[in-house]
């Protein structure tokens, strides 16, 4: 009986080394999976910070552009540069939000795709899960 036991004992831990390298292998790909979600991230949240602080240089060498037209013409057209001005304004906010609107939908966008490559449940998934769980505890 004792040899079956020692027997049973090397077959388990031959297998053990097996499982344990396969569970590491996968525990490091998912970290290295999670790190690089985690990278692409910041990487966007980086550019749409850098690219967002380009827009309002931008905005403001506009601004101040129109701020000497304004001066130049302010005899008696001070309403119709006001017009122009505000028009111009209005239009860069109109883009500025755009842009952010556009980068924060990239950015969503591959985090969503990241997440389902690592197979990680949607917000529907788990719902469904529930309701099955629900449905066979009921």
């Amino acid at each position: 009986m004792a040899k079956l036991k020692k027997t049973a004992r090397k077959t388990t831990s031959a297998k053990n080394p097996d499982l344990q390298a396969q569970a590491e292998r996968l525990s490091k790909n998912l970290g290295e999976s999670a790190q690089q979600v985690w990278l692409a991230g910041v990487g966007a949240f980086g550019r749409a910070q850098a690219e967002g602080t380009k827009l309002f240089e931008n905005l403001v060498k506009e601004g101040l552009s129109l701020e000497q037209i304004t001066r130049k013409v302010a005899g008696g057209k001070v309403d119709a540069v006001r017009d122009v001005v505000e028009n111009k304004v209005g239009q860069a906010r109109e883009r500025a939000s755009d842009t952010w609107d556009r980068l924060e939908k990239v950015f969503e966008e591959r985090v969503q795709r990241a997440l389902r490559r690592l197979e990680v449940p949607s917000r529907e998934d788990l719902s469904t899960l529930i309701d099955r769980v629900d449905s066979l505890n009921g």
